[in-house]
């Protein structure tokens, strides 16, 4: 499907919303340049920030399967080695999963149906 509407940088949720509402489709690099603004409104620690880009990354790359709840910890773990190292500069494992979770209303907030 995200062949024939041209849409193979975007999520599965844009082409459904270009198919369904004739709502242009975005690739996964505008939506997270259109969600910065607003991630970096909320979370102001750099340390945060720097977690939230790796995310955005691999998201980006690898698609929106990226940001499940159950890749946070393999994420957690490529990017700190450790959940204790990732505590020592993020916090608490519930200020870690806040910031993952947290962030991700912000790629879908401005679409509309």
């Amino acid at each position: 499907m995200k062949d024939l509407i041209d849409a193979k940088d975007s999520d599965v949720y844009d082409v459904l919303a270009f198919v369904a509402y004739a709502i242009e489709t975005r690739t996964r690099i505008e939506r997270v340049q259109k969600a910065k603004p607003g991630i970096a409104k909320t979370f102001s620690d750099d340390k945060q920030l720097e977690f939230i880009d790796f995310i955005l990354e691999t998201y980006v790359e690898d698609g929106v399967h990226e940001l499940a709840a159950n890749k946070m910890r393999s994420l957690i773990e490529l990017k700190y080695n450790t959940i204790s190292d990732a505590t020592t500069v993020l916090g608490s494992p519930a200020v870690i999963r806040e910031t993952f979770i947290g962030f991700q209303k912000y790629l879908y907030r401005d679409v509309e149906v």
